[in-house]
């Protein structure tokens, strides 16, 4: 199971979910299709267990955080190394926690954030409600970085900065009066760092936890 695992998700890796046939991993594996069956009932099987199986390195990253007395801190050191690797394999966000039943790493990953919610004064509700929104904010922040770039950008037509400068001033080309916003945050917009913004919306959630916490 190793190396059908370890297979996987190399070519996850390589070019995504669409790369990952059950005849293209015997290629790689040197033996037949059927002997793929002996570990994994379908494909939807397979994508749970390979992402899980990219999960563990990261669920021993955490287990090696230093623990500080502050529990936002500590949620905020395991969001940041769970991001991380997601921003390393974007496919991951499509699986990440789909089947708790066989997917373990992950749902470690889960009990560690959840952890830290019960050294706060907290409700079972908002515990369940804030690890919820710290995934949501790292597993979407995550996948919205590793989105494929535009056909212009895969061409070598134009670089990031270039492209977000080009939707920039399009923006600005807008009529602010029914625009307002758009046009307030275009010049923020124009040439922002992606991990930034992320960091940004964790920074918000996290705050808003603490004070709903009284920490």
């Amino acid at each position: 199971m190793e190396s059908v695992l370890a297979e996987a998700v190399a070519l996850l890796d390589e070019a995504g979910a669409a790369a990952l046939t059950f005849r293209a991993l015997a290629q790689r594996l040197g033996g037949g299709v059927a002997s793929i069956y002996w570990y994994v009932a379908n494909k939807d099987e397979l994508l749970d267990r390979a992402a899980d199986h990219a999960m563990g390195p990261v669920l021993n990253d955490v287990d090696k955080l230093p623990r500080s007395d502050d529990p936002i801190d500590d949620l905020r050191s395991i969001a940041l190394t769970l991001f991380d690797a997601i921003v390393q394999r974007p496919w991951l966000s499509s699986y990440f926690m789909r089947n708790t039943s066989i997917q373990t790493h992950t749902l470690g990953l889960y009990e560690k954030l959840g952890q830290q919610t019960l050294r706060l004064d907290l409700t079972p509700s908002q515990r369940f409600y804030a690890v919820s929104a710290i995934v949501g904010v790292v597993v979407g922040s995550a996948a919205d970085l590793g989105q494929e770039p535009t056909q212009d950008m895969l061409d070598g037509n134009v670089d990031r900065d270039a492209y977000l400068h080009r939707i920039a001033q399009d923006w600005r080309d807008l009529d602010p009066r029914e625009f307002p916003f758009v046009h307030e945050i275009a010049d923020e917009f124009d040439g922002h760092d992606d991990a930034d913004q992320f960091r940004a919306a964790l920074e918000l959630t996290l705050t808003g936890l603490r004070l709903q916490a009284g920490a």
